[in-house]
């Protein structure tokens, strides 16, 4: 068994253990700033919780992420969209950018694993 096999064994089992507690996740609207990590917005994406504000999951979401049909910004109004992100998000430049190196991430993963 290949290394990159066996983690990604391991990510994906624990990413099946923690979807109740991220597609559950609340906005934290506070003085800070704080909102639902880019991590967790684009793992809701992959796994589909945005589908009915028309993000793709799973392969269809990194193939349309890498031809440009979806970009980071239109993964973050789906999530605003799905009430897991504040609407002024929209306008946090180092949200969106994070958003945009998770979406590279998860598509650079899959490339390893083949």
């Amino acid at each position: 068994m290949k290394i990159i096999n066996l983690i990604n064994s391991v990510l994906i089992v624990a990413s099946i253990a923690f979807i109740p507690a991220i597609a559950g996740a609340e906005t934290a609207n506070n003085n800070n700033g704080s909102y639902v990590q880019p991590f967790n917005i684009v793992f809701l994406a992959y796994q589909g919780y945005l589908k009915k504000q028309g993000i793709p999951s799973m392969g269809t979401l990194l193939y349309e992420y890498q031809i440009g049909k979806v970009s980071a910004k239109d993964v973050v109004q789906a999530a605003v969209k799905a009430n897991k992100l504040p609407v002024e998000v929209l306008n946090d430049q180092y949200y969106l950018s994070a958003v945009e190196l998770q979406l590279k991430s998860l598509g650079n993963s899959n490339e390893l694993s083949n």
